[in-house]
């Protein structure tokens, strides 16, 4: 790509958005000021590409429409593409933007991804894999290739494209990769029939009195893949039942003093772990805030010396549901 045209000439940007509450929720900052780029360049520590700038000044972060990219060597999402869930935006006010809570330097510093350059893409694993602009041959103020970061490789880098244009004029909708959805669907309710609980939820659950609880789970995530084609938590009735269930294997562990602190120890129960062991393969932090809060305002969720608990007929109702003893 000739980084010295017009970004996205006769590219039309217009369409490229995907635009719902929950993206200008989590992603879309104000349009990128010249002093908020340099701002965000000065933190990150590199110059952004002008296709970066141009896409971004366009809609400043967000979900895109077509979210693949073909590959010809297979990663941990799929054996011929990669998928992108959101482009990360130029500012610090959302938590996934470049330089927000959970930006490229959170993935680098927390998640001890390769600093390479700078992590844009996110990914449907929900950190599992991130896209990221490359700037090892290029220097920090030059042009930067596109490449794949596979945590669940070892933190495998594979080349995707030579720069950030071409990565996202190469996206392809992702309906050119569907599986026939009742192949989908039974795959995944082999999987959430018998994969194994990773070592957190077995110790959580064998902390728990009843030992008909790991049951209780494997069937409202059986009902969950019923219902959808395939095993996610969204803000669907059952969906929230297993949130709940979640915070009650939690808190009765360990005290959940705040939301933040439930945000925390989400991620590897049945979110973000192997794909080998029982669990959904992402989350969406949203949703989880979401159900955290309705709960307060219904008073399903009550604070008794500064620790949050389950309402007492609230988890009497939940325990019912899930056919599991008190």
């Amino acid at each position: 790509m000739n980084t010295k045209a017009t970004p996205f000439s006769g590219f039309d940007l217009s369409s490229f958005w995907d635009d719902s509450d929950y993206a200008r929720k989590e992603y879309v900052e104000p349009p990128p000021t010249p002093a908020a780029i340099a701002a965000v360049e000065a933190a990150l520590g590199y110059r952004l590409p002008a296709s970066y700038i141009a896409l971004m000044q366009s809609q400043n972060g967000g979900i895109p429409f077509r979210r693949c990219f073909p590959t010809d060597k297979a990663t941990s999402w799929a054996d011929d593409h990669v998928a992108i869930s959101a482009f990360k935006g130029i500012g610090f006010a959302q938590q996934w933007s470049l330089c927000g809570g959970l930006g490229s330097r959170f993935k680098i510093e927390a998640w001890d991804y390769p600093d390479i350059g700078v992590y844009f893409g996110d990914c449907p694993s929900a950190g599992h894999d991130m896209i990221a602009l490359d700037y090892r041959a290029c220097g920090p103020t030059g042009e930067p290739a596109v490449v794949h970061v596979d945590q669940e490789g070892g933190y495998r880098i594979t080349p995707l494209a030579p720069d950030f244009e071409t990565f996202v004029r190469s996206l392809v909708h992702e309906s050119e990769y569907e599986d026939d959805p009742e192949d989908v669907k039974n795959d995944a309710l082999a999987h959430v029939r018998s994969a194994p609980f990773n070592s957190r939820l077995q110790k959580l659950c064998d902390q728990w009195p009843d030992p008909e609880l790991p049951a209780a789970i494997r069937r409202l995530a059986e009902a969950i893949v019923q219902d959808k084609g395939f095993f996610a938590l969204h803000a669907d009735a059952n969906s929230h039942r297993m949130y709940a269930t979640q915070f009650l294997l939690l808190s009765h562990s360990r005290p959940v003093r705040s939301m933040e602190g439930f945000l925390q120890s989400y991620p590897g129960v049945i979110a973000m772990v192997g794909s080998a062991h029982f669990g959904t393969g992402g989350w969406a932090p949203g949703f989880v805030e979401d159900w955290f809060q309705a709960r307060v305002d219904a008073a399903d969720l009550v604070q008794q010396e500064g620790q949050w608990h389950l309402g007492t007929d609230f988890r009497a109702a939940l325990l019912q549901e899930l056919g599991a003893a008190t």
